[in-house]
């Protein structure tokens, strides 16, 4: 496990910790298969990113979460030099994606669907050839890599 410093809305450094771990795309589907388990993180994730508390994300609460899928990575977490306008069009229009009825929010649904969607398709491009990942603790990655886990440990 190691960590990796991030910067809070103070700007002051705050500690995210990450470990490598081992994983599936069968892992990433018995966890959305498990409607308790993944509804639970994914509401938790979004309590989490919807600041105001109004039950809706708006561009600026969710792009903390789009930072955090890392697009533009070469790497091992290495950034390379982007553009910042083509940064924002990306981050645009992953919002979008969310965005199902084009409102200009995300609610907890569409939130739900297309994180399922991403998820679905992460495992289906992993396939079932397990592969390491540095995952963030607190990532529904993790979340479906620990009960994973903890099934094969009972």
């Amino acid at each position: 496990m190691f960590r990796q410093e991030k910067k809070n809305k103070k700007n002051k450094p705050r500690r995210s910790f990450m470990s490598v771990e081992i994983l599936d795309g069968a892992t990433i589907v018995h966890f959305l298969e498990d409607e308790e388990a993944f509804n639970s993180s994914v509401g938790n994730r979004f309590a989490r990113l919807d600041t105001n508390k109004d039950g809706l994300l708006s561009y600026d609460e969710m792009l903390k979460e789009l930072r955090s899928l890392r697009v533009f990575e070469t790497h091992f977490g290495i950034d390379v030099d982007s553009d910042p306008n083509e940064l924002a069009r990306v981050y645009e229009s992953l919002f979008i994606q969310f965005d199902h009825n084009l409102n200009g929010t995300v609610d907890l649904e569409e939130f739900k669907k297309e994180t399922k969607q991403i998820m679905l398709a992460m495992a289906d491009g992993m396939g079932f050839m397990p592969i390491q990942m540095v995952l963030e603790e607190d990532s529904i990655l993790k979340i479906a890599v620990e009960r994973e886990s903890s099934k094969l440990a009972a």
